[in-house]
């Protein structure tokens, strides 16, 4: 891989990382944002896997493989499967922060992102990889706010995994990749906690007829 096509491959993945997160803001429907946290799992795995290729790096391409199929398959289907057959639970109907002005908080965000990281790339270099470093932080900013303003419990799911996907390209951009044994057992913790999330969201719809927490804590209250 000529450095050319390294730079070009790595800002494709990248850019497309950074607008499935800004999708998953954009859409109401549940089924897309699933799709779209599966896209972004793709593309974090090119990522690293671009890197590993870039860096004669074994480990890293296997570490590319491994995300690939955890977060571009096993955790859509296991959110799939949570999301059920309820027409009433296939859309993200009153969220704190309309469409408009979600996109409009992604653009700030990414703005801040691009300024946060700004002494850090400069210490790093003018690297390809540290280059995309704030789109990495952007997708994580983006997703701890798409978990604090959505309603629906799966919503909040898929905000927590995409937060949790711009965590980990972070620290192979700034760090230089994880040692494997880390990124498995990180990868295993977030599957259990999918999985437990899974089992909670069925058994509200099972009881309480929704997953909406506004609602539940109305029930409570």
């Amino acid at each position: 891989m000529t450095d050319l096509s390294y730079a070009l491959f790595l800002d494709l993945a990248a850019g497309l990382f950074l607008l499935a997160a800004i999708g998953v803001l954009w859409r109401h429907q549940l089924a897309s944002m699933i799709r779209l946290f599966a896209l972004q799992g793709a593309a974090l795995a090119a990522i690293v896997a671009i890197l590993g290729i870039h860096e004669h790096s074994l480990e890293l391409i296997l570490v590319a493989v491994g995300l690939g199929a955890l977060r571009a398959a096993v955790l859509p289907y296991l959110a799939w499967r949570a999301l059920g057959d309820s027409p009433a639970e296939a859309r993200e109907t009153r969220p704190v922060v309309n469409v408009a002005a979600s996109l409009l908080a992604a653009a700030a965000l990414t703005l801040l992102a691009y300024a946060v990281t700004r002494p850090l790339v400069a210490m790093l270099g003018t690297s390809p990889a540290s280059t995309i470093l704030p789109a990495a932080l952007a997708v994580a900013l983006i997703g701890f706010f798409t978990l604090v303003t959505r309603r629906r419990a799966l919503s909040q799911v898929v905000g927590f995994l995409l937060l949790d996907n711009g965590i980990t390209a972070t620290a192979f951009l700034a760090a230089a990749g994880v040692p494997l044994i880390v990124e498995l057992g990180v990868s295993f913790d977030l599957l259990l906690i999918v999985l437990v999330l899974q089992v909670l969201t069925t058994r509200l719809r099972t009881t309480f007829g929704s997953s909406d927490l506004d609602e539940l804590r109305e029930l409570h209250d």
